[in-house]
């Protein structure tokens, strides 16, 4: 799944538009000697393997690698067939119909089927799953229903013809469900969740793939493992890696020490070794789908439920100044909605600035901002406002919540106190989705590049809308845009739907993730999709 908060910072990101590392295509190194592994890092733990489960960046990736859904994105970023060979649409827009291919086999060797697909999606929707990836099905038959408890996950409009063919009802046209079948939905074996129960997805050993590789020695809180190649996958003579050994490292200072020594084929830069390095033969810059940004308890903190004072939060925030401090490829974040998204092949960032679309309270604004914290403070009745200030504990969280933590202070005086609390990254996800908050840096990572993946997930009731904020006529925009299949009418509903989160600012979006890198010029093939995708990757001698 890749919306995860494919979502949340601290793991490697996503991008909607792929980036090959070399020209070279695997028709051309077919004739080359290759190296059978690759070295490479990430810079947080792993949370899960459980398909249905996911929620950062890390196990994305994982998935990605582990994992094929129903569709998969190509190195040009476009969507092209994984376990489905082939897919229709109905005359109304309301049914879809998968064929599977049937070559498509476990790593247990037993084969993947409809039924798999359809398996996971009842699990999704269950209630008693948790999943946080239950928005992105709203529109599948009875999903509402399901959702709420009101009805069996059986009723769901999904359903198996035979072994290898698929159909889904939709209760209204989706014009994005195609680009959705090819993040979030991976197919999900019932013979092996039974057999594990609740050490599914726990452990590598407690799981079976259907992808290019599969997962050995990651037992739940490691910090390295492997991806090994998957000999039942069904395209396993075009995957030329044997193994990927992966390593958790947190401080870029580390990784390109490691990187250095020869130990890693790869490594995450930090501000300054981008800007030392960047004229360097490796080094890369991969483009993020992705935004990061501060997340307001608006429904437990009384504080952080007045709009002005978050308001005046957002304008003190230098983000042209905060995005070069922390790396050398990030760029200002005006909106929520992450670049790389588009509606029918159009930027929709793009197109919103030239609406002429306001962005009044992301602007950098210290003298307006100051006003407007006088005006909170004074509508709470108070002379000061203290709060925590929450993140992972990998350096570069820290140093955007230093960061924050200096820019409130300095600006505000004694009137605010921010402590910052640093955390382990599965800490401080269980304390988002369980409301323990008062304000936290994260990040989210879009699962399909149309913008309602990323806008959808502030309606009210959304998995990621960690704070509980809600507004009807944000839910009213997004519902519309939802349905709608005329473009421009999108469009302006989508428009209108940016602008109640940037007036409101029940989050406030700091900066567009773009990371430095260097990698081996012996390495080729490496696709950068939303995560490092390995399938086409080779490393000639």
């Amino acid at each position: 799944m890749k919306k995860l908060l494919k979502a949340l910072a601290g793991g490697l990101v996503t991008t909607s538009a792929a980036t090959m590392l070399a020209a070279c295509s695997n028709s051309k190194a077919d004739s080359r000697d290759y190296e059978k592994s690759l070295t490479w890092m990430t810079t947080s733990e792993v949370q899960t393997l459980d398909q249905n489960k996911m929620v950062d960046t890390s196990s994305s990736e994982q998935a990605t690698n582990v994992f094929e859904g129903l569709n998969h994105v190509d190195n040009n970023g476009k969507v092209e067939p994984g376990v489905a060979t082939v897919s229709t649409v109905s005359k109304d827009g309301l049914t879809l119909t998968f064929k599977l291919r049937k070559d498509a086999k476990w790593s247990n060797g037993e084969p993947v089927t409809a039924n798999d697909f359809v398996y996971s999606l009842r699990r999704v929707m269950d209630p008693k799953t948790q999943s946080q990836q239950q928005n992105n099905y709203q529109a599948v038959k009875n999903a509402p229903e399901v959702v709420a408890g009101k009805k069996s996950p059986t009723s769901l409009g999904v359903e198996a013809k035979d072994k290898h063919t698929l159909v889904v009802h939709l209760t209204h046209p989706v014009p994005y469900f195609k680009t959705l079948t090819a993040s979030s939905w991976n197919p999900v074996s019932e013979k092996a969740v039974k057999k594990y129960g609740k050490k599914y997805g726990t452990a590598s050993k407690y799981m079976v793939y259907n992808g290019p590789f599969v997962s050995t020695g990651w037992t739940g809180s490691n910090l390295s493992w492997k991806l090994k190649k998957n000999n039942y996958y069904w395209n396993k003579k075009n995957v030329k890696l044997n193994t990927v050994n992966y390593t958790v490292v947190k401080t870029p200072a580390t990784d390109y020490t490691l990187y250095q020594s020869g130990k890693l084929d790869g490594a995450f830069l930090d501000t300054q070794a981008s800007k030392q390095l960047k004229h360097q033969t490796g080094y890369r810059v991969f483009r993020s789908d992705r935004t990061e940004y501060l997340t307001y308890n608006v429904s437990q903190n009384k504080d952080m439920a007045n709009v002005n004072l978050r308001r005046a939060f957002s304008m003190v925030l230098n983000r042209k100044e905060l995005a070069s401090t922390v790396g050398g490829a990030n760029t200002v974040a005006t909106t929520f909605t992450a670049p790389q998204e588009t509606v029918n092949g159009m930027n929709f960032n793009k197109y919103f600035a030239e609406q002429n679309a306001t962005s009044k309270y992301t602007e950098f604004n210290k003298k307006a901002g100051q006003a407007l914290f006088d005006k909170a403070l004074k509508e709470l009745g108070k002379s000061k406002v203290e709060f925590t200030l929450g993140g992972d504990d990998d350096d570069l969280s820290k140093k955007v919540m230093e960061y924050v933590q200096s820019q409130l202070e300095s600006t505000f005086g004694k009137k605010v106190e921010v402590h910052v609390q640093s955390m382990p990254k599965t800490t401080r996800v269980s304390n988002m989705l369980n409301g323990k908050y008062d304000v936290d840096f994260t990040g989210l990572t879009t699962g399909y590049n149309d913008p309602y993946a990323m806008l959808s997930v502030m309606m009210s009731g959304g998995n990621y809308n960690f704070g509980k904020w809600s507004n009807k006529q944000y839910d009213q925009y997004l519902t519309l845009s939802s349905e709608e299949m005329n473009v421009k009418k999108r469009l302006t509903d989508l428009v209108k739907a940016e602008q109640v989160l940037d007036d409101q600012q029940p989050l406030t979006p700091l900066y567009h993730d773009g990371q430095a890198w260097m990698v081996r010029r012996n390495v080729h093939g490496l696709v950068f999709n939303g995560s490092f995708d390995f399938r086409n990757t080779f490393v000639t001698k």
